[in-house]
């Protein structure tokens, strides 16, 4: 499976598209031509840290569709598929939530939801999990993907990665500035941030960007326990999704694009970039949960 989950690539391009815009404009020079300006580079910080998550957002379903080849069930051919569409229909509604776009696309064993809305999101699962998990299992699957639109997981992994944006680009910039006025200091040359100043914001960027993901990648562990109990409590017991997860366990999971890895049913690198805890952890939960429960 590809290991860096895409929301946070996608989300990185973004933010790197609008720096290099800001650059040609000139920006970044004026914030430190005279002086750093803190205020508007706290303004320019925010702008630019959740402008890139809010676009990855909103952009976060047609892009899963051409990245994942996800082929929307409009109209169900077989039965297979007339059941998944129900299968959601009966979660979405039983969440309070407007009926997903149902997709199939072609892979090994994995799932995904992704939408910037809760009443316009996608749900898509691969031809490997439809053929390797009895039904029950991947009922459990679609309510855990189905629990986390019902969460609104898409937009609080915005608004942390938002967060996470804003503080580098912010500590970037003022750290590059000290940095070149120690280099620069004693001369006279006062037309703009010197070498030290880019050099500085870049590698910054890099390593203060690599930090954040840990941190969103930390969420979004925490945040796939809610997402098995809310598939547990759709489906009115933890059994089906314990069952599903130990499927999982043994199977070797399919590639997702990093920009819906983290929405996966499983999926990470390592452990402070993993999406998801492992599985064993998942079933711990469950199990810790409602004991006794079947």
């Amino acid at each position: 499976m590809k290991r860096i989950f895409l929301f946070v690539m996608t989300n990185l391009a973004v933010v790197l598209v609008l720096g290099l815009v800001a650059n040609l404009l000139g920006v970044n020079r004026f914030l430190t031509a005279n002086g750093l300006n803190l205020g508007a580079l706290l303004g320019y910080a925010l702008i630019m840290g959740f402008g890139g998550a809010i676009i990855s957002l909103l952009i976060s379903k047609p892009v899963a569709k051409w990245s994942s080849g996800v082929r929307v069930i409009n109209n169900p051919q077989n039965a297979d598929e007339a059941w998944i569409v129900d299968t959601v229909k009966k979660f979405a509604d039983k969440a309070q939530i407007g009926m997903p776009e149902v997709g199939i696309f072609d892979g090994e064993p994995n799932a995904f939801a992704t939408g910037a809305f809760k009443n316009s999101a996608l749900v898509a699962v691969s031809t490997g999990l439809l053929q390797g998990m009895t039904r029950e299992e991947i009922e459990a699957v679609i309510g855990h993907e189905v629990a986390h639109i019902a969460n609104g997981d898409m937009v609080t992994m915005t608004l942390i990665q938002g967060v996470m944006n804003t503080f580098v680009v912010f500590l970037s910039r003022v750290i590059g500035y000290a940095v070149d006025s120690f280099l620069r200091k004693g001369s006279d040359n006062n037309s703009g941030p010197g070498i030290g100043y880019w050099v500085t914001t870049i590698v910054l960027d890099i390593v203060l960007g690599f930090a954040a993901a840990m941190v969103v990648a930390w969420f979004s562990r925490h945040r796939e326990f809610r997402a098995d109990a809310g598939a547990a409590q759709l489906m009115g017991r933890t059994q089906p999704m314990m069952n599903a997860l130990a499927r999982l366990g043994g199977m070797v999971p399919g590639e997702l694009p990093k920009s819906v890895a983290a929405m996966g049913i499983t999926g990470g690198i390592g452990k402070l970039f993993s999406t998801h805890p492992p599985i064993e952890e998942r079933i711990a939960a469950l199990q810790n949960a409602q004991p006794g429960r079947v």
